[in-house]
């Protein structure tokens, strides 16, 4: 994770509780999920949620009542191939974060350089 992730990770974390209703985790997992054609029980049983709850847990995630843990979203981010700070990054930033992730190593660090040539410079 570079650190620009984490920053909006931290920042994210910092300002979005289980209980806030603005928290973007769901709508992000059901986008990403639907993205990669999976069910939720499929997806529940990829990151390794038991079998029998694997459905009712993602249903749950989706619709905002639980937000997962920050390990559960780790293996989800994993399964659907998407960097863990999308889930909580406003839309400009999950786009970014998304846009990075689909980058070879050697395109990221060139994108690393030219974003700090662009900050120093100005």
């Amino acid at each position: 994770m570079c650190t620009f992730e984490k920053i909006i990770l931290v920042k994210a974390m910092l300002n979005n509780s289980a209980d806030d209703m603005s928290c973007p985790v769901p709508r992000r997992l059901k986008h990403a999920r639907v993205q990669r054609d999976l069910s939720q029980r499929s997806l529940g049983i990829a990151a390794g949620i038991d079998v029998a709850s694997a459905s009712a847990r993602m249903n749950q995630y989706e619709r905002g009542k639980h937000v997962p843990d920050y390990d559960t979203l780790c293996q989800l981010a994993l399964v659907l191939d998407v960097p863990v700070p999308y889930f909580y990054a406003n839309d400009t930033e999950a786009e970014l974060l998304l846009d990075m992730a689909s980058l070879s190593n050697d395109q990221q660090s060139l994108v690393r350089g030219l974003v700090k040539r662009i900050n120093f410079n100005l």
